[in-house]
């Protein structure tokens, strides 16, 4: 078996192993076509939600339940508190469906994860609500081939920092793949280490980040079954 080139792979979850923001931008439509009769003219729906959530970050967090709380506000905001209860009612529905929604796999996760673990340690760095990212874990079929897993409130250079320091890593030793320049990339890089961007189809507004300059400690890939042949190239 050739020598590992990192003593450690990273990886990030929603939109990066399985499904999600798809998930919330369906939420999103509903949100719109059940709040939009009882909005003032000329009001833009989704840039007031969109407010909601950059404003309550601090205090919410990440994640589904958090997204429902602004969902809320918003539509009593935007309605200037004429929004029915029935209409609340069913933007609570659609979060309780989010938390409940199966884990999807994205394409080749499962064969590239078991193909990596066997020749690199893999841990898990995903930020959002304790109880769903645990439960999405759990339940993806994927958390015996972790070593590790970590579920964090920020992704920024003070948290990876952290991370590697409680796993005993050399954060020049590890390479993160990840859907989010923002969230995923750039701190890596910042840290010295590698770091290897694979899109999904959706990017919430408030992940948007410009990409790194070219980089020889960053790659860019189009799913996730050209990561193996990235990572052996490199050694």
């Amino acid at each position: 078996m050739p020598m590992a080139t990192f003593d450690c792979l990273a990886f990030d979850a929603d939109d990066t192993l399985w499904h999600s923001e798809d998930g919330f931008h369906a939420a999103e439509v509903a949100f719109y076509e059940l709040v939009a009769p009882f909005a003032p003219a000329g009001i833009d729906i989704k840039a007031a939600l969109t407010a909601t959530e950059r404003a309550n970050l601090h205090t919410y967090g990440y994640g589904v339940k958090a997204f429902g709380l602004s969902m809320v506000e918003a539509a009593i905001t935007i309605s200037q508190g004429q929004v029915p209860t029935e209409v609340l009612s069913r933007l609570l529905q659609v979060v309780r469906d989010l938390l409940l929604a199966p884990v999807r796999l994205l394409e080749g996760v499962p064969e590239v994860l078991e193909e990596l673990a066997k020749s690199h340690r893999l841990i898990l760095i995903t930020k959002g609500d304790l109880v769903h990212q645990t439960r999405k874990v759990t339940t993806s079929g994927l958390d015996h081939l972790f070593d590790h897993v970590e579920i964090v409130l920020e992704k920024d250079v003070a948290t990876y920092a952290k991370v590697f320091r409680d796993i005993s890593v050399d954060p020049e030793r590890v390479c993160m793949v990840g859907n989010s320049v923002k969230s995923d990339i750039l701190p890596i890089l910042e840290l010295g280490g590698h770091a290897v961007h694979i899109p999904y189809q959706y990017l919430w507004e408030l992940e948007h980040a410009e990409h790194p300059p070219i980089n020889p400690r960053f790659g860019e890939l189009q799913n996730f079954r050209e990561l193996p042949a990235w990572i052996h190239h490199l050694s």
